[in-house]
C-alpha cells in the first residue's frame, strides 16, 4: 500500500509539473502575441479545489475552469484534483505547494492577480454525512432534520483551511484577490459516475427519510449554512469575493450530472457566472 501511495504521489506530482509547464508556455505565446483589447496583459489565474473545477474533459467538457478559460480567452493554472477535501488541500503536502505557488508567483512571471477556489463539499458529503443527519422525524422542520452540534463540527475543519489559505495569501501574494464560490442545492436522487458515488440518497434512505423532496430540503439547509460561511469571509475580510450561485440551477434531476456535479448546461452557466464576476473585479483585464 505504501508502494502504491508513493507511486501516485510521483504521478502526481509529474502530472502537475506537465500543468505548470503547459500553462507557462500557453501564457508566454499569448502575452508575446498580445491579448486583443487587454492592454495591460492576460489576468494571472491560479486556481486550486475540487471537481467542480476539475471534471472529466473529454468525454464531458469539463468542469467550471476549463470552461471559464475558453470565455476569458486565457490560461488558467489549475491545480485542482476531483474528490479532493480541505482538510487535504490545507494539510501539509498540498499546503507546501501552494506556499510555493504564492512565494514564486506566476510561471510566466508577476504575481498571482486571482486565486480561485473551490473546496468543502466532499468533507461534508458521503458516508460521513449519515453523521451529522438525524433519523427523520415528520414533526421537525428541515433544520431539525440536521444535528447541528456535529455539522458545525465539521463545518469548523473547513472554515479552518479558508482561514489558513487566507492567512496564507495575506502572508505570501497580499495583493492577491480570492474568489470563492457556494455548491448550488444538489438533488439526493442516487445517482454515481463511473463507479464513484452515490454520495447523498444512502445517507437519507439510512435515516429513514421519505421521499427525494425532504431529503433535498435537508440538504439545501446544509449548504445554506456553508454559503453563510463564506459570506463570512467575505464581509470580514480584504480581497474575498464569494459567487452566489446558490438558486442558479433549477430543481430537478436534468439539471444535474449526477449527485454532486451539474449538467454541461449549468457547469457553463456557473462558468459564466465567474467570468461575470471577473469582469466586475478587473474591467480592464476582462472582456
Amino acid at each position: 500500500m505504501a508502494t502504491l501511495r508513493h507511486r501516485l504521489a510521483i504521478e502526481r506530482r509529474q502530472e502537475e509539473r506537465r500543468i505548470i509547464e503547459d500553462y507557462k508556455n500557453t501564457f508566454t505565446t499569448l502575452r508575446k502575441r498580445g491579448v486583443r483589447g487587454l492592454a495591460l496583459g492576460p489576468l494571472r489565474i491560479l486556481a486550486e479545489g475540487d471537481s467542480w473545477f476539475n471534471y472529466p474533459a473529454l468525454a464531458f467538457g469539463g468542469g467550471i475552469i476549463s470552461r471559464l478559460e475558453k470565455r476569458l480567452g486565457v490560461p488558467i493554472l489549475n491545480l485542482a484534483k476531483a474528490g479532493d477535501e480541505i482538510r487535504f488541500m490545507l494539510g501539509v503536502e498540498e499546503r507546501k505547494r501552494l506556499i510555493s505557488r504564492l512565494k514564486r508567483g506566476c510561471p510566466a512571471g508577476g504575481k498571482w492577480e486571482v486565486v480561485l477556489f473551490s473546496g468543502g463539499g466532499n468533507d461534508v458529503v458521503g458516508d460521513p454525512l449519515a453523521l451529522w443527519i438525524r433519523e427523520f422525524d415528520p414533526s421537525r422542520s428541515p433544520a431539525g432534520q440536521i444535528h447541528q452540534p456535529r455539522l458545525d463540527a465539521a463545518l469548523a475543519l473547513v472554515r479552518a483551511g479558508y482561514e489558513d489559505l487566507i492567512a496564507l495569501r495575506d502572508a505570501l501574494s497580499p495583493e492577491t484577490h480570492i474568489v470563492l464560490h457556494a455548491y448550488d442545492f444538489a438533488i439526493p436522487d442516487g445517482r454515481g459516475i463511473c463507479f464513484f458515488g452515490p454520495w447523498l440518497k444512502p445517507t437519507f434512505d439510512l435515516r429513514g427519510f421519505p421521499n427525494r423532496t425532504a431529503a433535498f430540503e435537508t440538504l439545501k439547509v446544509m449548504l445554506q449554512q456553508f454559503a453563510a460561511m463564506l459570506a463570512a469571509f467575505e464581509a470580514s475580510q480584504a480581497r474575498i469575493t464569494v459567487i452566489r450561485g446558490q438558486g442558479t440551477l433549477a430543481p430537478k434531476p436534468s439539471s444535474w450530472h449526477n449527485e454532486l456535479h451539474p449538467s454541461r448546461a449549468g457547469f457553463t452557466t456557473f462558468a459564466e457566472l465567474f467570468r461575470q464576476t471577473l469582469r466586475a473585479l478587473f474591467p480592464d483585464r476582462v472582456l
